[in-house]
């Protein structure tokens, strides 16, 4: 039996910022879920499961936060579904949740993730010698540092472009009512004068730690035709694609993953797209740091290898370029980092819905939502269009 169809009927978010002191994790959660069903249009009898994602629980430091949350939830009577595959888990949780709509298993889903890392800290929970686990000992920052410089190595990409992508994303940021950061006098001499804190990364070319949440309501064909029948603009699920890889094995390519490489290949394969940079209208990829914009334009297949700096350099990732990526601020405005990923895939669905607000980009119908996680070890990602999916 072919999938059935699938469609995002509503979005909703939190504003991200650094600490959210007036409210729990349940109260942070029913921000982004209330907003999600009220631009759905839906209720929670309407409600078949709930798919909710988190990062690594010491991030916060609450073990199983949903044990107790299953009420702020309006998961009590229903299915409740956790997925964790650490920074990508925003993504993974969407993708989840859009296969029990696919399967038939589910008619409409919400699908929720957060995190509240005022409550912990993000560099410490990496940083403990966790049982069975290397502690990477630096945070993320340390970790992936010397894959930005092997890229840089390897591809001959100028100092600068880090500092481009920082300027790009904090430019579009301040357009979104809520990103975290918001900075509209940022220049390329304000990034590359700010502090140096993993060579080649600077202070400006990093991504906040966020309080917040992000959620969806998934529905099916039936549910996504009553909302077009009525004049209102669905995301179709055109295609969806998960894969792993281990940390660390032998030869492994950490600037280009395979896991990456081949999670693309595959989805670009499903959507029935030859030609990803001419066929997308817009991206949202999973920048926490600004060098990994022109890595992850190589790793999806929209340039070949040592390529991606060049569009980055052109302006062709910015507002009205070829690519425009990460309209809404990308990671590098907010990271709440278990929501850091569905945030992207949200992102992506309100911009074929053209509910994107004043970083709407024109004439958009076919958008991908992407994030990484781990070691760069996990990927999730998925193409949604204003059409309904010609190629299932």
């Amino acid at each position: 039996m072919a999938n059935q169809l699938a469609a995002v009927l509503g979005t909703g978010q939190t504003h991200y910022v650094a600490k959210r002191h007036d409210v729990s994790m349940a109260g942070l959660v029913r921000e982004a879920i209330d907003r999600a069903m009220e631009d759905a249009r839906v209720g929670w009898d309407d409600i078949d499961a709930v798919v909710i994602g988190k990062a690594p629980d010491l991030f916060e430091g609450s073990m199983m936060p949903e044990l107790a949350m299953s009420d702020a939830l309006g998961a009590n009577g229903k299915p409740l579904l956790r997925v964790h595959t650490a920074g990508s888990v925003g993504g993974s949780t969407a993708v989840v949740a859009s296969s029990l709509v696919k399967a038939g298993v589910h008619k409409l889903v919400l699908t929720v993730a957060w995190e509240k890392q005022s409550e912990s800290n993000a560099m410490w929970a990496l940083s403990t010698p966790i049982p069975f686990n290397m502690p990477v000992g630096a945070g993320a920052g340390g970790y992936f540092a010397p894959h930005v410089r092997s890229y840089i190595r390897r591809s001959g990409a100028p100092e600068h472009i880090g500092a481009m992508v920082a300027v790009k994303d904090r430019l579009n940021g301040s357009l979104n009512p809520y990103a975290h950061l918001k900075q509209p006098d940022i220049t390329l001499e304000s990034v590359q004068a700010s502090q140096m804190l993993w060579d080649p990364i600077r202070y400006d070319e990093t991504c906040p730690s966020s309080d917040g949440a992000c959620a969806m309501v998934i529905g099916n064909e039936e549910a996504a035709e009553r909302e077009t029948a009525e004049g209102r603009e669905v995301a179709w699920i055109h295609a969806t694609a998960m894969r792993t890889e281990p940390t660390t094995f032998s030869g492994r390519d950490q600037v280009n993953p395979q896991a990456g490489r081949d999670a693309a290949a595959a989805l670009w394969k499903a959507a029935g797209i030859k030609d990803p940079l001419d066929e997308i209208d817009v991206a949202e990829i999973y920048v926490p740091f600004s060098w990994f914009e022109p890595m992850w334009l190589e790793n999806l297949g929209f340039v070949s290898e040592g390529e991606g700096w060049k569009l980055t350099e052109a302006g062709e990732t910015a507002i009205g370029g070829r690519l425009p990526l990460n309209a809404s601020g990308g990671v590098l405005s907010s990271n709440p980092i278990g929501a850091s990923g569905m945030i992207r895939f949200a992102e992506s669905a309100m911009q074929v819905m053209h509910r994107a607000g004043d970083h709407q980009v024109q004439d958009a119908r076919k958008a991908l939502g992407h994030a990484y996680g781990g070691g760069s070890q996990y990927f999730s990602m998925w193409v949604v269009g204003s059409d309904r999916p010609d190629n299932q």
